[in-house]
């Protein structure tokens, strides 16, 4: 029987990545997983999953929680520099 972590380890992302888009895209981790495994190979994929961190972001300091903006903050700095090519304007692109 296939798990949920089998499933997040068949994408290139981490747990606490796919964890930021689920709660962006208000899914369940294994579609999330799904979702995040699919843009990440499109093009301007890494892009896209940065704006959605970003945006978690902005919704946790908007929400006054501050703590989660920091957890959230770290995803995205570990995920920039997993995937460079998802910083705007790069030449990796």
């Amino acid at each position: 029987m296939i798990t949920l972590d089998d499933i997040e380890d068949m994408t290139c992302l981490t747990r606490a990545e796919i964890d930021a888009i689920a709660e962006h895209e208000n899914l369940p981790e294994v579609n999330a997983s799904a979702l995040a495994d699919y843009m990440m190979h499109l093009h301007n994929g890494a892009q896209k999953v940065q704006q959605m961190i970003c945006e978690d972001i902005r919704d946790a300091l908007h929400k006054d929680n501050l703590g989660h903006a920091k957890e959230l903050y770290s995803v995205l700095h570990a995920f920039i520099e997993a995937h460079p090519e998802a910083i705007r304007g790069s030449g990796n692109v």
